[in-house]
């Protein structure tokens, strides 16, 4: 028989109040721990540097399994949320597992992408490949790269911003392979072709020069972890010499320091009468 005004306002002011008491819980609840989760980011950066890149290993990891269990914690909420209403709605979920089963397996094939995403995320987290801040570049199955400074990380997806501000979103069982370049410290590595003809004592006078003189240059001193090194020959052409100087940064800083280093080495291979210095800025 069709429901009457009676009972359809005693299942209003009983399960129905029940239902909307739930979707009211979970809203609050949503917020809750969205709000957990952006103070505990507040609070991690705190009283670190501005710069996302120079912060500790340990807080960049931090970051990243808080970002994490907020949206698993949010995920479960929301999965009791809708059995409880299922279940106030009279909806048969024992006997619903049987048809669930057939209903998995029809698509087992279209969710192996997304399963495969969250078990590479949770392996991505636990192994600390790279965390809030880092810059990485990501291989990804099609070939292509992704580089750029890690935004967001969950167990799914892994969010990058580009040098041009362009946002990459890439899925975690897409990555072949992750290329921390900020991760501890870094390497700035700057080749120095001159002429065969030139006198390699000269030369390396010169480059010994410019490692000394980056200590006390003001755009590089707060950069290195220690004096830049003259390696010496790193290859011979058939018209120049390749000379190396490496020098150790702090993490993603190598770029910057590589431009400096090139341009003071510059300078001093021009007042050491070196010719071909122009070809050390434009060639690396």
């Amino acid at each position: 028989m069709p429901p009457t005004l009676e009972s359809l306002t005693d299942w209003l002011l009983t399960k129905g109040v029940h239902i909307a008491a739930v979707l009211l819980f979970a809203m609050i609840a949503t917020r809750l721990i969205r709000f957990i989760a952006r103070r505990l980011s507040k609070r991690l950066d705190r009283g670190d540097t501005n710069d996302a890149v120079l912060r500790p290993e340990s807080v960049k990891h931090r970051r990243a399994v808080a970002s994490v269990i907020s949206s698993v914690a949010i995920a479960v909420l929301y999965i009791v949320v809708g059995i409880d209403i299922a279940n106030q709605l009279g909806l048969p979920i024992g006997s619903l597992v049987a048809p669930a089963a057939v209903l998995g397996a029809a698509f087992g094939f279209g969710a192996q992408r997304i399963v495969q995403d969250l078990l590479s995320g949770f392996f991505l987290i636990t192994e600390k490949q790279y965390g809030f801040g880092d810059l990485v570049a990501l291989t990804v199955t099609a070939g292509g790269e992704a580089r750029g400074t890690v935004e967001d990380v969950t167990l799914r997806v892994t969010k990058l911003r580009t040098s041009d501000g362009e946002v990459f979103t890439v899925p975690n069982g897409q990555i072949v392979k992750s290329l921390n370049l900020s991760k501890d410290w870094a390497r700035a590595v700057v080749d120095v072709p001159v002429p065969t003809s030139t006198d390699l004592n000269v030369a390396n006078d010169a480059l010994r020069e410019v490692s000394t003189a980056a200590m006390r240059d003001h755009r590089l001193a707060d950069l290195l972890l220690d004096e830049p090194q003259l390696m010496g020959v790193e290859s011979i052409e058939k018209d120049t010499v390749n000379l190396r100087v490496v020098a150790r940064t702090l993490p993603g800083k190598q770029f910057e320091v590589s431009r400096r280093l090139r341009a003071l080495i510059v300078s001093a291979l021009r007042r050491a009468g070196v010719a071909n210095a122009e070809a050390a800025a434009s060639r690396n």
